[in-house]
């Protein structure tokens, strides 16, 4: 029931999916399920209908319009990965790196990224710490976060992980109007510019859900990230 959920809403947002995708996000829901019975990862609706929406379709809705080719991409605070694994089972092609700072979640996404086969690995990493390693700092086309942070946090999070003329996608709800503003000086300095918002419809829901799309357009000065839990205390 869930593919067949997931196959008809994909179709009608115009996103298209296959079958064998289809069976991936099966697959990981079972999965997502069965690890909430062992630890709190994430609310998993159990109205199957519910359950597509709110943790898949959600993630992907931003493939319905004008998503940029990226190479490579990096999920800063994945979570139960979101939005990283619905995105990585859309985009075979892009190298997904997701990171978070809870190892019992990362063990969880390195078993999701095993059993579905996704083209992707797992970081037990602060963003902070993340954005200080040479291999990692400035080396994505994609930076992308759902639920993470405000944007002025969000900002110091991602963007030092993002290349320059990369991209950052922010998720988020009806008040990102007011986190871009209040966001100006933290894109200011770490080299960011907004591009354009995108609304995130799925079709018979009414709440407001947006995405943010920051180009990277200079780089992001080496004293950025700050510290670990700077960022959060005292934003940009």
């Amino acid at each position: 029931m869930l593919k067949t959920f997931l196959l008809d809403r994909a179709a009608a947002m115009g996103i298209p999916m296959t079958a064998g995708q289809a069976e991936q996000f099966n697959l990981y829901h079972e999965m997502l399920v069965e690890a909430n019975a062992r630890m709190n990862l994430t609310r998993v609706p159990y109205d199957p209908a519910e359950a597509v929406d709110r943790n898949y379709l959600d993630c992907v809705a931003p493939l319905a319009g004008g998503f940029p080719d990226a190479a490579t991409a990096v999920d800063v605070g994945s979570g139960a990965g979101f939005p990283g694994i619905p995105l990585a089972i859309m985009l075979p092609d892009t190298r997904f790196t997701l990171i978070d700072a809870l190892g019992k979640r990362v063990d969880f996404l390195r078993e999701v990224i095993d059993r579905l086969g996704l083209n992707a690995v797992a970081l037990h990493l602060r963003a902070e710490d993340a954005a200080r390693r040479e291999d990692l700092r400035e080396g994505f086309d994609l930076a992308v976060a759902r639920a993470v942070a405000p944007m002025n946090v969000l900002c110091e999070y991602l963007l030092p992980l993002v290349k320059v003329g990369g991209h950052m996608l922010a998720l988020k709800g009806p008040g990102l109007d007011d986190e871009l503003t209040q966001a100006g000086n933290a894109l200011s300095l770490l080299g960011g510019a907004i591009e354009r918002t995108q609304p995130l419809a799925i079709p018979g829901r009414d709440w407001n859900h947006q995405a943010a799309w920051i180009k990277k357009a200079a780089p992001t000065p080496e004293k950025y990230p700050r510290r670990a839990g700077a960022a959060e205390k005292r934003p940009l």
